[in-house]
């Protein structure tokens, strides 16, 4: 009786521990260290570079083996390591006294400070140089296509291979060649693709951890590590190892493509691995040390440059698909019939996602434009369609797979995407795209025969690599991510139109759920726009100088120019503001003398989005005039005068008097371009900007659609700001935390961190955080603070426990919120002063300084 042979299938390349080799390649050697320095384990070819066997190296002290200088900078180079997956490096280190030099990487793993070495290359050159030239061609890029090209033609003249590949991966895991660089006469792979499993999941989360992969010779022996499992009967994990031996299923891949060295390079693009620069030479190679360093380096800036690119188009597609979708509320609001006008929808639906029909199932009711299946295949996809998320956009390009037999109609609808617009009972409006029959070309037959290889019952890789092609039916060009991000924004423009015309009785019973599916739809739109807001102007205000300093200050101060004036339209729900609050709080913010700011006009309010746009333009005006205007000379002054032309529109002008010279700029910064184009282009307006000798003389037309009545008129009046300025550094009390032992009580790690480079900088002798009640609470009892800020929101509790505590024990502290003035502590905290959120170096200060003196 025989035995069944072991089942072979897709997974066992899953299943190879590839990350636990028990071996490196040859061309270097291996020390693994305990906690206390004491060597562990090392690989079976030490006595190669180091003339002393493995039996006599394991169980040594470190500094018996090594130079103290070595033994030094390798302690540094462990210090200096931040985060689970960090590598550091040295280069052309003496190990040994009168041994030759080495290029070291160090790493920790499972406790194990794991050091790996190999002949140092004896290269000096300027890295930072040349990847800047790297970068510099790789910008001039005009498209994706010349943007991948020209990265692998970079890194293919740095590390010198026969052929590097940008290859990129689908969302099924399959990759395609999207750019090569390669030796003449040795054919080329672009436009191939291969399937997911010719690189398993392990060996992409292995890409992710580790961004160099490097495979000198298919042909090498694999070293031992020695021993091979430690005390607990475990073998060293390999994943951030620079020598880790191969896998012999994919040394078997390698031979099978003739390929006899590859280096692979990852592209990471938002925490995803986005692809790699896949690098084959066909015969032995071990590119130097530092150029590996090199093209790692390189490969994170042009990561970082594609998902900059990628995302600039993609903000471009959805604003123009936001504009669509407020039009088509607009027109809605008007004519409500116009919903039940298929075509109509069709039409302004297709214009923000392109689609070949449009179905519409309201209620029971359905109306079709365009290509759509038939009406009981419709309502089969419906009836499927109930089954999936609820209230979530549904995007397929297989049709096929979410109901049965849909190969009939597939020719006219392939691929679907479903955008619910009630919850009970289901409604939708869902886009149909048609059949994209094409003929996808893959490197060999994608179908891995199930076969038993010379490696066991596992799978054989593909021995044919030669061009394979396969025609695809039944599916539709797939929804992109952006695509499915529109549907959403206009699944809460839909919801709203549903419910205007949804029955009166029925709307009551339906109208919190439906209501609470618009909110949170358009929260996640509204923090969309921030987010992007704010990565707009980080990556906008590119630095003119080479001060992060500077570069920080900047954004810091446009940030919190947004940050007061969303306080200003939040305190009255999102409702109208005052101009002259506005202005107010720029000039508390810069202007540290009196009359220097002149007020003039009748009181006028600022609806919010143009409050927002407002705010920037008056931040980036008394910001430039305090560097270079009116303002940074004792006798300046500004006049800010506003009045109602004809058309209603406010029409607001700024002068400056008294100061130096003006010049028009040489430069249009990022500051330039906020004050003279986001009038215009944000609210419809007019901005003339003169820089005139005497003074900058400017001028904006605020659409009379962004202003609101005020609640009460006052005559003309001129305002003076007699107060200091909060912002200013030689106002800033002096080291008011020295000799202090803070505690800070914050649950966001970001903002806490911030906080503590806060109170370090105010010359705190120690800084301890908390991030929980119990945490600060136990902190108190063990080592009391002599002062402390406490967010009042931690999570879904607050800190009043520990402010009890902490005015039980006299311990002086402050409040910190993110609320504005919806803050409200209990009674016997009330008096307590309170630093609104996000915090400065300014207003913490101030905080402070009145703390202590009054407990002083």
């Amino acid at each position: 009786m025989t035995t069944p042979a072991a089942s072979v299938d897709l997974t066992n390349c899953d299943r190879e521990p590839i990350h636990i080799p028990g071996a490196i390649q040859p061309i270097g050697f291996l020390v693994a260290l305990t906690a206390d320095w004491q060597v562990a384990r090392v690989s079976a070819n030490i006595e190669d570079f180091l003339h002393q066997s493995p039996e006599a190296v394991v169980g040594a002290l470190i500094q018996d083996l090594f130079t103290p200088k070595a033994v030094h900078d390798l302690r540094n180079r462990v210090a200096m390591l931040g985060g689970r997956d960090a590598v550091e490096r040295l280069f052309s280190c003496v190990l040994v006294d009168g041994g030759p030099a080495f290029d070291v990487a160090v790493h920790v793993s499972a406790g194990e400070v794991v050091i790996e070495a190999e002949p140092a290359s004896g290269e000096h050159g300027d890295a930072s140089g040349a990847v800047r030239s790297m970068m510099s061609r790789l910008d001039q890029a005009a498209d994706f296509p010349a943007f991948y090209r020209e990265g692998a033609r970079q890194v293919r003249a740095l590390l010198g291979y026969d052929r590097v590949m940008v290859y990129r991966f689908a969302e099924d895991g399959s990759g395609e060649v999207v750019a090569e660089a390669v030796r003449s006469g040795i054919g080329r792979f672009m436009g191939l693709r291969y399937p997911a499993t010719d690189i398993p999941t392990q060996a992409r989360e292995l890409y992710r951890r580790n961004l160099l992969r490097l495979i000198t010779d298919v042909n090498a022996v694999p070293v031992p590590i020695i021993p091979a499992r430690n005390q607990d009967g475990r073998p060293l994990d390999l994943s951030l190892s620079t020598l880790r031996s191969v896998s012999p299923i994919h040394i078997e891949y390698l031979k099978n493509m003739g390929v006899g060295a590859s280096l692979s390079i990852s592209i990471i693009v938002d925490g995803k691995l986005w692809g790699l620069f896949a690098c084959h030479h066909y015969a032995p190679r071990r590119p130097t040390f530092e150029r590996r360093s090199v093209s790692e380096l390189f490969a994170q800036m042009f990561s970082m440059r594609l998902e900059s690119r990628e995302r600039k188009e993609t903000v471009e597609y959805e604003r123009r698909a936001r504009d669509i979708s407020d039009q088509l509320l607009g027109a809605v609001a008007s004519d409500e019939t116009l919903l039940k006008d298929p075509d109509w929808l069709a039409d302004i639906l297709t214009h923000a996602i392109p689609a070949d029909g449009v179905g519409v199932w309201l209620g029971g009711n359905h109306a079709f434009s365009g290509e759509t299946p038939p009406l009981e295949d419709f309502r089969r996809i419906v009836r499927a369609l109930n089954g999936t998320a609820a209230g979530r956009v549904f995007a397929t390009d297989h049709i096929g797979a979410l109901v049965p037999d849909a190969s009939a109609f597939a020719s006219g609808a392939a691929g679907l995407l479903a955008i619910p617009i009630s919850r009970s009972p289901r409604d939708y409006v869902i886009l149909f795209r048609r059949e994209l029959v094409h003929s996808v070309r893959w490197g060999g037959d994608p179908h891995k025969p199930v076969s038993f290889g010379p490696n066991g019952p596992r799978l054989t890789p593909r021995e044919s690599f030669a061009e394979w092609k396969e025609l695809v039916e039944g599916r539709s060009q797939p929804f992109t991510a952006s695509e499915i991000r529109v549907a959403e924004t206009l699944r809460a423009t839909l919801i709203e139109v549903v419910l205007r015309l949804a029955d009166e009785a029925s709307a009551e019973r339906q109208q919190s759920s439906a209501r609470q599916e618009l909110l949170i739809a358009e929260l996640n739109h509204r923090v969309r726009n921030i987010l992007g807001l704010i990565r707009g102007l980080i990556r906008q205000s590119e630095p003119t100088s080479a001060s992060i300093a500077d570069f920080v200050k900047v954004v810091d101060g446009r940030i919190h120019a947004l940050a007061r004036a969303h306080n200003q339209i939040t305190d009255d729900h999102w409702g109208p503001a005052p101009l002259q609050a506005l202005i107010d709080a720029e000039a508390a913010a810069f202007v540290d003398e009196r009359g220097r700011i002149t007020l003039q006009g009748e009181p006028v309010l600022l609806n919010p989005n143009a409050y927002s746009t407002m705010a920037l333009v008056l931040h980036e005006l008394v910001t430039n005039s305090n560097k270079y205007g009116s303002l940074s000379t004792q006798d300046g002054r500004v006049v800010i005068g506003w009045s109602r032309n004809a058309a209603e529109d406010l029409v607001m002008e700024w002068r400056e008097i008294g100061g130096p010279p003006v010049t028009p700029p040489t430069r249009q910064g990022f500051g330039t371009t906020i004050i003279s184009r986001s009038v215009p282009y944000d609210l419809g307006g007019s901005a003339d900007v003169a820089y005139e000798p005497g003074g900058v003389h400017a001028v904006f037309r605020i659409p009379a659609r962004h202003l609101s009545e005020p609640r009460s008129t006052d005559g003309a009046k001129t305002i003076k700001y007699p107060r200091p300025a909060i912002g200013h550094p030689q106002l800033l009390p002096d080291a008011v935390l020295a000799n202090h032992d803070i505690l800070l009580v914050e649950d966001s790690l970001i903002i806490a961190l911030d906080a503590e480079d806060i109170a370090n900088r105010l010359g705190a002798a120690s800084v301890t955080t908390a991030a929980t009640v119990e945490g600060a609470l136990e902190f108190i009892d063990a080592a009391r603070p002599t002062v402390a800020m406490l967010d009042i929101n931690l999570g879904d509790r607050h800190s009043y426990p520990i402010a009890d505590r902490l005015a039980e024990v006299g311990v002086p502290f402050i409040f910190a919120t993110g609320y504005g003035e919806q803050a409200n502590p209990p009674i016997e905290h009330r008096g307590r002063p309170i630093v609104q959120k996000p915090y400065t170096l300014e207003n913490v200060a101030r905080a402070f300084d009145s703390l202590i003196g009054e407990t002083s």
